[in-house]
Protein backbone atom coordinates (compact mmCIF):
# COMPACT_ATOMS: atom_id res chain seq x y z
CA UNK A 1 0.00 0.00 0.00
CA UNK A 2 1.22 3.39 -0.70
CA UNK A 3 2.67 5.27 1.99
CA UNK A 4 0.10 8.21 1.90
CA UNK A 5 -2.71 6.07 3.00
CA UNK A 6 -3.00 5.78 6.60
CA UNK A 7 -2.86 2.13 8.19
CA UNK A 8 -6.43 1.67 8.49
CA UNK A 9 -7.27 2.30 4.84
CA UNK A 10 -8.50 0.06 2.85
CA UNK A 11 -6.32 1.63 0.38
CA UNK A 12 -6.54 1.24 -3.61
CA UNK A 13 -10.26 -0.15 -4.41
CA UNK A 14 -11.70 -1.12 -8.24
CA UNK A 15 -15.24 -1.50 -9.12
CA UNK A 16 -17.16 -4.06 -10.10
CA UNK A 17 -19.69 -4.51 -12.40
CA UNK A 18 -22.31 -7.53 -11.94
CA UNK A 19 -24.53 -8.06 -15.11
CA UNK A 20 -28.27 -9.18 -14.84
CA UNK A 21 -29.57 -10.04 -17.98
CA UNK A 22 -33.08 -11.49 -16.88
CA UNK A 23 -36.02 -8.80 -17.27
CA UNK A 24 -36.34 -7.20 -13.96
CA UNK A 25 -40.00 -6.38 -13.30
CA UNK A 26 -40.19 -3.14 -10.45
CA UNK A 27 -42.73 -2.13 -8.32
CA UNK A 28 -44.20 0.24 -10.24
CA UNK A 29 -45.17 -2.09 -12.96
CA UNK A 30 -42.11 -1.45 -15.57
CA UNK A 31 -39.73 -4.02 -16.29
CA UNK A 32 -36.26 -3.36 -17.21
CA UNK A 33 -35.05 -6.22 -19.46
CA UNK A 34 -31.70 -5.69 -18.29
CA UNK A 35 -29.65 -4.30 -15.98
CA UNK A 36 -25.92 -3.45 -14.04
CA UNK A 37 -25.26 -2.97 -10.45
CA UNK A 38 -21.73 -1.31 -9.72
CA UNK A 39 -20.49 -2.35 -6.45
CA UNK A 40 -17.12 -2.60 -4.45
CA UNK A 41 -15.72 -5.10 -2.21
CA UNK A 42 -13.28 -4.76 1.29
CA UNK A 43 -11.98 -7.40 2.95
CA UNK A 44 -12.53 -11.15 2.51
CA UNK A 45 -15.58 -13.31 2.54
CA UNK A 46 -14.61 -16.77 4.52
CA UNK A 47 -15.27 -19.77 3.73
CA UNK A 48 -18.77 -20.43 5.98
CA UNK A 49 -19.03 -17.25 3.95
CA UNK A 50 -21.04 -15.90 7.03
CA UNK A 51 -18.73 -12.74 7.67
CA UNK A 52 -20.52 -10.50 4.81
CA UNK A 53 -21.65 -6.88 5.51
CA UNK A 54 -23.92 -4.79 3.22
CA UNK A 55 -23.65 -1.23 3.24
CA UNK A 56 -26.12 0.53 2.25
CA UNK A 57 -25.86 4.35 0.82
CA UNK A 58 -28.18 7.09 0.93
CA UNK A 59 -29.35 10.14 -1.46
CA UNK A 60 -26.60 11.45 -3.05
CA UNK A 61 -24.36 8.06 -1.66
CA UNK A 62 -23.11 5.42 -3.96
CA UNK A 63 -20.95 2.39 -4.19
CA UNK A 64 -17.13 3.99 -3.45
CA UNK A 65 -17.60 4.01 0.16
CA UNK A 66 -13.48 3.50 1.43
CA UNK A 67 -10.46 3.42 0.17
CA UNK A 68 -9.15 5.12 -3.14
CA UNK A 69 -9.56 4.93 -6.42
CA UNK A 70 -6.06 5.71 -7.28
CA UNK A 71 -2.74 5.80 -5.77
CA UNK A 72 -2.87 10.43 -5.96
CA UNK A 73 -6.24 10.41 -4.86
CA UNK A 74 -6.54 12.72 -2.10
CA UNK A 75 -10.24 11.98 -0.91
CA UNK A 76 -11.38 8.48 0.22
CA UNK A 77 -14.55 6.93 -0.03
CA UNK A 78 -17.57 8.62 1.69
CA UNK A 79 -18.16 6.10 4.79
CA UNK A 80 -14.12 5.77 5.51
CA UNK A 81 -14.51 7.03 8.59
CA UNK A 82 -16.07 3.67 9.59
CA UNK A 83 -14.84 1.45 7.01
CA UNK A 84 -11.33 0.00 6.88
CA UNK A 85 -8.92 -2.47 9.38
CA UNK A 86 -9.21 -1.74 13.08
CA UNK A 87 -12.09 0.25 11.91
CA UNK A 88 -15.96 0.38 13.52
CA UNK A 89 -16.72 -1.84 10.11
CA UNK A 90 -13.58 -3.80 10.96
CA UNK A 91 -12.40 -5.05 7.21
CA UNK A 92 -10.47 -7.56 8.42
CA UNK A 93 -12.90 -8.98 9.88
CA UNK A 94 -15.59 -8.83 7.49
CA UNK A 95 -16.27 -8.98 3.77
CA UNK A 96 -18.13 -5.62 2.91
CA UNK A 97 -20.18 -4.95 0.03
CA UNK A 98 -21.00 -1.50 -1.38
CA UNK A 99 -23.33 -0.90 -4.19
CA UNK A 100 -24.64 1.89 -6.28
CA UNK A 101 -27.98 1.39 -6.26
CA UNK A 102 -30.66 0.87 -9.36
CA UNK A 103 -31.09 4.47 -10.76
CA UNK A 104 -28.05 5.92 -9.36
CA UNK A 105 -25.53 7.83 -11.57
CA UNK A 106 -22.43 6.24 -10.73
CA UNK A 107 -22.70 3.34 -13.27
CA UNK A 108 -25.24 1.23 -11.90
CA UNK A 109 -28.48 1.06 -14.93
CA UNK A 110 -29.91 4.13 -14.22
CA UNK A 111 -31.74 7.69 -16.16
CA UNK A 112 -27.92 7.60 -18.34
CA UNK A 113 -27.93 4.25 -18.98
CA UNK A 114 -28.79 3.57 -23.27
CA UNK A 115 -32.27 2.11 -23.55
CA UNK A 116 -32.44 -1.21 -25.31
CA UNK A 117 -35.34 -0.31 -27.04
CA UNK A 118 -34.66 3.42 -28.23
CA UNK A 119 -31.22 3.04 -27.98
CA UNK A 120 -30.66 6.25 -26.51
CA UNK A 121 -30.22 7.42 -22.89
CA UNK A 122 -33.21 6.71 -20.63
CA UNK A 123 -33.48 10.44 -19.36
CA UNK A 124 -36.93 11.23 -18.10
CA UNK A 125 -38.32 7.91 -18.99
CA UNK A 126 -36.57 6.23 -16.43
CA UNK A 127 -39.35 4.15 -14.25
CA UNK A 128 -39.69 5.36 -10.86
CA UNK A 129 -37.89 2.73 -8.18
CA UNK A 130 -38.74 2.06 -4.83
CA UNK A 131 -36.70 1.09 -1.66
CA UNK A 132 -38.52 -2.56 -2.09
CA UNK A 133 -36.66 -2.86 -5.71
CA UNK A 134 -33.36 -1.96 -4.52
CA UNK A 135 -33.84 -4.67 -1.44
CA UNK A 136 -35.01 -7.09 -4.42
CA UNK A 137 -31.57 -6.82 -6.85
CA UNK A 138 -29.36 -5.74 -3.86
CA UNK A 139 -30.97 -10.32 -3.31
CA UNK A 140 -29.86 -11.00 -6.81
CA UNK A 141 -26.05 -9.24 -6.26
CA UNK A 142 -25.92 -11.56 -3.03
CA UNK A 143 -27.21 -14.58 -4.59
CA UNK A 144 -24.31 -13.43 -7.47
CA UNK A 145 -21.44 -13.21 -4.98
CA UNK A 146 -22.57 -16.48 -3.05
CA UNK A 147 -24.12 -14.73 0.00
CA UNK A 148 -27.21 -16.65 1.61
CA UNK A 149 -27.16 -14.36 4.88
CA UNK A 150 -25.56 -11.21 5.39
CA UNK A 151 -24.01 -10.63 9.54
CA UNK A 152 -25.30 -7.37 9.06
CA UNK A 153 -26.97 -4.75 6.96
CA UNK A 154 -26.15 -1.45 7.36
CA UNK A 155 -26.86 2.19 6.23
CA UNK A 156 -27.76 5.96 7.74
CA UNK A 157 -30.44 7.81 6.35
CA UNK A 158 -32.14 6.27 3.20
CA UNK A 159 -29.84 3.64 3.85
CA UNK A 160 -31.11 2.61 6.84
CA UNK A 161 -34.93 2.40 5.12
CA UNK A 162 -33.21 -0.16 3.04
CA UNK A 163 -32.05 -2.28 5.97
CA UNK A 164 -35.37 -2.41 7.28
CA UNK A 165 -36.83 -3.43 4.28
CA UNK A 166 -34.81 -6.19 4.16
CA UNK A 167 -35.55 -7.03 7.91
CA UNK A 168 -39.00 -7.60 6.46
CA UNK A 169 -39.00 -8.52 2.98
CA UNK A 170 -35.44 -11.06 3.13
CA UNK A 171 -35.67 -12.15 7.39
CA UNK A 172 -34.17 -15.68 6.69
CA UNK A 173 -31.43 -13.11 4.81
CA UNK A 174 -29.75 -11.13 7.52
CA UNK A 175 -28.92 -11.49 10.95
CA UNK A 176 -28.52 -7.57 12.35
CA UNK A 177 -29.63 -4.43 10.97
CA UNK A 178 -28.53 -1.63 11.97
CA UNK A 179 -30.49 1.35 11.49
CA UNK A 180 -29.23 4.62 11.95
CA UNK A 181 -30.93 8.62 11.44
CA UNK A 182 -33.97 7.10 10.07
CA UNK A 183 -37.38 6.77 10.23
CA UNK A 184 -40.43 4.35 9.12
CA UNK A 185 -41.60 6.57 6.55
CA UNK A 186 -41.17 10.50 5.66
CA UNK A 187 -43.31 13.23 7.69
CA UNK A 188 -44.92 15.92 5.80
CA UNK A 189 -42.63 18.17 6.11
CA UNK A 190 -39.85 16.14 4.50
CA UNK A 191 -42.12 15.27 1.47
CA UNK A 192 -42.43 18.93 1.24
CA UNK A 193 -38.91 19.50 1.51
CA UNK A 194 -38.37 17.12 -1.58
CA UNK A 195 -40.87 18.58 -3.41
CA UNK A 196 -39.74 21.70 -3.39
CA UNK A 197 -35.81 20.46 -3.98
CA UNK A 198 -37.66 18.57 -7.46
CA UNK A 199 -39.40 21.58 -8.98
CA UNK A 200 -36.16 23.31 -8.86
CA UNK A 201 -34.75 21.02 -11.16
CA UNK A 202 -37.78 20.25 -13.33
CA UNK A 203 -38.32 24.45 -13.89
CA UNK A 204 -35.04 24.93 -14.75
CA UNK A 205 -34.60 25.24 -18.72
CA UNK A 206 -32.45 23.71 -19.44
CA UNK A 207 -34.09 20.25 -17.60
CA UNK A 208 -35.87 19.31 -21.04
CA UNK A 209 -38.43 16.79 -19.11
CA UNK A 210 -35.25 14.82 -18.12
CA UNK A 211 -33.93 14.38 -21.67
CA UNK A 212 -31.01 17.09 -21.11
CA UNK A 213 -28.26 14.63 -22.73
CA UNK A 214 -29.64 14.89 -25.85
CA UNK A 215 -29.11 18.72 -25.57
CA UNK A 216 -25.95 18.89 -24.56
CA UNK A 217 -26.37 20.58 -21.06
CA UNK A 218 -27.89 19.87 -17.85
CA UNK A 219 -29.62 21.29 -15.00
CA UNK A 220 -27.27 22.81 -13.17
CA UNK A 221 -28.98 25.85 -11.58
CA UNK A 222 -31.82 23.39 -10.48
CA UNK A 223 -30.11 20.65 -9.48
CA UNK A 224 -27.57 23.30 -7.36
CA UNK A 225 -30.72 24.82 -5.56
CA UNK A 226 -32.26 20.99 -4.60
CA UNK A 227 -28.59 20.13 -2.81
CA UNK A 228 -28.46 23.37 -1.29
CA UNK A 229 -32.39 23.28 -0.14
CA UNK A 230 -31.25 19.94 1.41
CA UNK A 231 -27.73 20.60 2.51
CA UNK A 232 -29.72 22.91 5.06
CA UNK A 233 -31.49 20.01 6.16
CA UNK A 234 -29.26 18.07 7.20
CA UNK A 235 -27.33 20.32 9.32
CA UNK A 236 -28.11 21.20 12.46
CA UNK A 237 -28.76 25.07 13.63
CA UNK A 238 -25.92 25.02 16.27
CA UNK A 239 -23.62 23.04 13.95
CA UNK A 240 -24.06 26.17 11.31
CA UNK A 241 -24.20 29.21 14.13
CA UNK A 242 -20.50 27.49 15.34
CA UNK A 243 -19.05 26.95 11.95
CA UNK A 244 -20.44 30.26 10.18
CA UNK A 245 -22.55 32.34 12.39
CA UNK A 246 -23.27 35.73 10.74
CA UNK A 247 -19.90 36.42 9.78
CA UNK A 248 -19.07 38.34 6.22
CA UNK A 249 -17.23 37.39 3.78
CA UNK A 250 -15.43 40.57 3.05
CA UNK A 251 -15.83 42.09 6.64
CA UNK A 252 -18.73 44.79 5.60
CA UNK A 253 -21.96 44.99 4.45
CA UNK A 254 -22.44 45.66 0.59
CA UNK A 255 -25.80 46.08 0.11
CA UNK A 256 -26.64 44.44 -2.30
CA UNK A 257 -27.77 40.93 -3.36
CA UNK A 258 -24.62 39.48 -4.38
CA UNK A 259 -23.24 36.63 -1.59
CA UNK A 260 -21.95 38.37 1.43
CA UNK A 261 -22.17 35.99 4.17
CA UNK A 262 -20.01 33.24 5.06
CA UNK A 263 -22.87 30.75 5.10
CA UNK A 264 -24.45 31.81 1.88
CA UNK A 265 -20.80 31.10 0.29
CA UNK A 266 -20.72 27.82 1.52
CA UNK A 267 -24.15 26.73 0.19
CA UNK A 268 -23.16 27.79 -3.13
CA UNK A 269 -20.07 26.27 -3.34
CA UNK A 270 -21.50 22.92 -2.10
CA UNK A 271 -24.06 23.16 -4.59
CA UNK A 272 -22.46 23.95 -7.21
CA UNK A 273 -19.88 21.12 -6.76
CA UNK A 274 -23.00 18.95 -6.59
CA UNK A 275 -23.96 19.85 -9.68
CA UNK A 276 -21.31 18.90 -11.46
CA UNK A 277 -20.85 15.58 -10.27
CA UNK A 278 -24.76 14.32 -9.73
CA UNK A 279 -27.27 13.80 -11.87
CA UNK A 280 -30.30 15.56 -12.01
CA UNK A 281 -32.76 12.60 -12.85
CA UNK A 282 -31.39 10.57 -10.40
CA UNK A 283 -31.84 12.67 -7.48
CA UNK A 284 -35.71 13.14 -8.56
CA UNK A 285 -36.03 9.57 -8.57
CA UNK A 286 -34.02 9.13 -5.22
CA UNK A 287 -36.10 11.70 -3.89
CA UNK A 288 -39.51 10.17 -4.91
CA UNK A 289 -38.16 6.77 -3.15
CA UNK A 290 -37.80 8.50 -0.18
CA UNK A 291 -41.31 9.80 -0.79
CA UNK A 292 -43.02 5.92 -1.15
CA UNK A 293 -41.12 4.49 1.72
CA UNK A 294 -43.59 3.32 4.16
CA UNK A 295 -43.60 -0.80 4.48
CA UNK A 296 -46.39 -0.42 6.82
CA UNK A 297 -49.09 0.41 4.13
CA UNK A 298 -48.31 -4.07 3.20
CA UNK A 299 -49.90 -4.39 6.79
CA UNK A 300 -52.60 -2.54 7.36
CA UNK A 301 -50.51 0.76 8.16
CA UNK A 302 -49.61 -1.17 11.31
CA UNK A 303 -45.82 -0.91 12.19
CA UNK A 304 -45.61 -3.79 14.91
CA UNK A 305 -47.70 -6.36 12.51
CA UNK A 306 -44.76 -4.86 10.15
CA UNK A 307 -41.81 -5.78 12.33
CA UNK A 308 -43.23 -9.04 13.42
CA UNK A 309 -42.30 -10.14 9.77
CA UNK A 310 -38.65 -9.99 10.87
CA UNK A 311 -36.15 -12.01 12.76
CA UNK A 312 -32.58 -10.34 13.16
CA UNK A 313 -31.32 -8.60 15.23
CA UNK A 314 -31.92 -4.83 15.39
CA UNK A 315 -28.87 -1.59 16.13
CA UNK A 316 -31.25 1.58 16.21
CA UNK A 317 -28.85 4.94 16.41
CA UNK A 318 -30.12 8.53 16.64
CA UNK A 319 -28.53 11.72 17.18
CA UNK A 320 -29.99 14.83 19.84
CA UNK A 321 -29.69 17.40 16.69
CA UNK A 322 -31.03 15.58 13.81
CA UNK A 323 -34.61 17.34 12.75
CA UNK A 324 -34.89 16.03 9.54
CA UNK A 325 -35.20 12.09 11.13
CA UNK A 326 -35.51 13.25 14.97
CA UNK A 327 -34.66 10.79 17.87
CA UNK A 328 -38.69 10.86 17.71
CA UNK A 329 -38.91 9.04 14.46
CA UNK A 330 -36.33 6.62 16.13
CA UNK A 331 -38.28 5.87 18.73
CA UNK A 332 -41.43 4.65 16.85
CA UNK A 333 -39.41 2.35 14.93
CA UNK A 334 -38.13 0.81 18.49
CA UNK A 335 -41.10 0.80 20.33
CA UNK A 336 -42.76 -1.24 17.01
CA UNK A 337 -39.83 -4.08 17.53
CA UNK A 338 -39.91 -3.75 21.14
CA UNK A 339 -44.05 -4.78 21.15
CA UNK A 340 -42.84 -7.01 18.34
CA UNK A 341 -41.48 -8.59 20.83
CA UNK A 342 -37.73 -8.24 18.74
CA UNK A 343 -34.27 -7.62 19.75
CA UNK A 344 -33.04 -4.21 19.59
CA UNK A 345 -30.57 -1.73 21.24
CA UNK A 346 -30.99 1.85 21.00
CA UNK A 347 -28.82 4.98 21.76
CA UNK A 348 -29.47 8.42 21.40
CA UNK A 349 -25.80 10.35 20.44
CA UNK A 350 -24.83 13.77 21.71
CA UNK A 351 -23.92 15.18 18.49
CA UNK A 352 -24.23 18.89 17.26
CA UNK A 353 -23.83 18.30 13.56
CA UNK A 354 -27.37 17.29 12.33
CA UNK A 355 -28.71 14.53 10.20
CA UNK A 356 -24.70 14.70 8.71
CA UNK A 357 -23.78 13.07 11.97
CA UNK A 358 -23.93 9.40 11.08
CA UNK A 359 -21.44 10.12 8.18
CA UNK A 360 -18.74 12.02 10.81
CA UNK A 361 -16.05 10.95 13.04
CA UNK A 362 -18.57 11.21 16.21
CA UNK A 363 -16.44 9.22 18.89
CA UNK A 364 -19.24 8.46 20.66
CA UNK A 365 -21.32 7.34 18.29
CA UNK A 366 -18.88 5.07 16.17
CA UNK A 367 -17.57 3.22 19.88
CA UNK A 368 -21.49 2.45 20.35
CA UNK A 369 -21.81 1.27 16.38
CA UNK A 370 -17.84 -0.40 17.07
CA UNK A 371 -19.19 -2.71 20.00
CA UNK A 372 -21.76 -3.99 18.42
CA UNK A 373 -19.78 -4.97 15.12
CA UNK A 374 -17.37 -6.20 17.72
CA UNK A 375 -20.54 -8.47 18.94
CA UNK A 376 -21.51 -9.24 15.86
CA UNK A 377 -18.07 -10.82 14.83
CA UNK A 378 -18.17 -12.61 18.34
CA UNK A 379 -21.18 -14.44 17.53
CA UNK A 380 -20.49 -14.92 14.39
CA UNK A 381 -17.48 -17.12 15.81
CA UNK A 382 -20.02 -18.78 18.12
CA UNK A 383 -21.13 -22.66 17.68
CA UNK A 384 -24.99 -22.62 15.48
CA UNK A 385 -27.77 -23.72 17.75
CA UNK A 386 -29.96 -26.69 16.11
CA UNK A 387 -33.11 -25.46 15.25
CA UNK A 388 -34.48 -27.01 18.63
CA UNK A 389 -31.71 -25.33 20.71
CA UNK A 390 -32.73 -22.15 19.94
CA UNK A 391 -36.30 -22.71 20.95
CA UNK A 392 -35.19 -23.73 23.79
CA UNK A 393 -33.04 -20.72 24.32
CA UNK A 394 -35.96 -18.25 23.97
Amino acid sequence: MPSQFPPDSVGVVHPQVAHFTEPFTLQCGKTLPSFELVYETYGTLNTARSNAVLICHALSGHHHAAGYHRESDTKPGWWDTAIGPGKTIDTQRFFVVCLNNLGGCHGSTGPRSINPETQEPYGGSFPIVTVKDWVNSQALLADRLGISCWAAIVGGSLGAMQGIQWAIDYPARLRNAIVIAAAPKLSAQNIAFNEVARKAIQQDPDFHNGNYYSHNTKPRNGLSLARMLGHITYLSDAAMREKFGRELRDGQIKFDFNVEFQVESYLNYQGEVFSQNFDANTYLLMTRALDYFDPAADFDHDLVKTMAQTQCKFLVLSFTTDWRFSPERSHEIVNALLAARKSVSYADINSPQGHDSFLLNVPRYLQLFKAYMDAIEIANHAPLLSSQENENAL
